[in-house]
């Protein structure tokens, strides 16, 4: 059996003069019709002339330029033109000459340079034809004259419409690709802020807290395990998000609320005491709630590290049945010393992704100095 898919495919690689072809070879093959003689385009009203051999070189002058007239449709209009001139002098009126319309749309359509000088010299062009139509003896009056050259611009119009539309769905592709890319470079970015700054952050406070265990050799030892392995999992969630980023790979997979354990005890390793409490039950198909839920509480941990470094920090996480709640508390009394800055993106970007889901986030200090963030994210959102 014929695949015709496959047919269609390999159709639409040929190039676009083979593609163009069969309709001007058929154009030539129906003009040698005897039924379809004097069926032709006629402007003049000349009575219809018996073929000759000049005839043959009308209808091939009319039909084989169809071939190029997207590749070269300056040619192919020049040469269509000038079989038309022709046949309208010779009045043979082959079927050939409604080529005309169709090539004109087609210059409309595909013409890049010279646009406006050619219409003016095909305008030029068609007075003389219609003074020397009259001077063989053509019957057909001024306004007839008028009406034809109102078809022939017509034609050129609907090319020119035709090629006005396709640029402006060029421009619609072109902005969706750059917003899309865009969109793309942001959510690159705050994962890469995410994942590194957390554990970079986490480095930092136990690099610091370790500078002060000298003495204590066992917790010296313990501090710098704890350095190696946060850096270990920087290593892993790095890879995986360059995993993300290679097309090829199919095997993708996001963090979710159930490695907040994981993420608490991580942070309490690097010397925050962290309260952590789960309500609820978790949905089987949460999708992307659970993925920002994580990046949620992870942030306002890395937060928590760097800016309120030792200080009681509660993490509280409801599961509903259409929501997820998160809330990250911290109390304002702790040290501030060994603390990275911050630039402020990482809210943002929360704030962000939480708002893409339909959610809602706050994030603000209370009345007792310390810190809170709050999300309610709606569950079921596919991932």
């Amino acid at each position: 059996m014929i695949d015709f898919r496959r047919v269609t495919d390999l159709w639409r690689r040929c190039d676009v003069v083979v593609r163009d072809a069969p309709f001007g070879l058929l154009l030539a093959v129906v003009s040698l019709m005897p039924a379809l003689y004097g069926k032709g385009t006629q402007v003049g009203d000349l009575p219809i002339r018996p073929f000759d051999a000049l005839a043959y070189v009308v209808i091939a002058l009319e039909c084989l330029p169809l071939a190029v007239r997207r590749r070269w449709p300056a040619v192919c209009l020049a040469l269509v033109t000038l079989g038309f001139v022709l046949d309208q002098i010779r009045a043979y009126h082959v079927f050939a000459s409604n080529a005309m319309p169709v090539v004109l749309i087609s210059a409309g359509t595909y013409l890049e340079h010279h646009r406006r000088v050619t219409v003016v010299l095909l305008s030029a062009a068609y007075v003389p034809l219609a003074f020397e139509l009259g001077r063989i003896g053509a019957t057909e009056k001024v306004e007839g004259y008028a009406v034809f050259y109102l078809a022939l611009a017509l034609a050129w119009g609907i090319g020119a419409w035709l090629r006005s539309a396709r640029a402006a769905e060029e421009e619609r592709r072109r902005h969706v690709a750059e917003t899309t890319r865009a969109a793309e470079r942001t959510r690159i970015a705050r994962e890469l802020h995410d994942v590194v700054t957390h554990h970079v952050t986490a480095m930092v406070v136990q690099a610091e807290a370790a500078r002060y265990l000298t003495a204590a050799p066992d917790r010296l030892d313990a501090a710098l395990s704890a350095v190696t392995d946060t850096g270990r999992r920087a290593i892993a969630d790095l890879r995986h998000l360059l995993d993300l980023l290679n097309p090829d790979h199919t095997d993708i997979r996001m963090p979710s609320v159930g490695e907040l354990h994981t993420l608490v005890e991580q942070t309490r390793r690097a010397g925050q005491p962290v309260e952590f409490a789960e309500d609820g039950r978790r949905a089987e198909s949460a999708g992307s709630a659970e993925f920002v839920a994580y990046r949620v509480v992870q942030e306002s941990l890395t937060n928590a590290l760097k800016h309120a470094h030792g200080s009681p920090t509660a993490v509280r996480v409801r599961y509903g049945e259409e929501e997820i709640l998160v809330e990250v508390s911290t109390g304002g009394s702790a040290s501030r010393a060994g603390s990275p800055g911050g630039s402020g993106r990482g809210l943002a970007g929360l704030r962000e992704r939480v708002d893409a889901l339909g959610g809602e986030f706050s994030a603000g200090r209370r009345t007792d100095g310390g810190f809170v963030v709050r999300a309610r994210i709606p569950a079921g959102s596919p991932s």
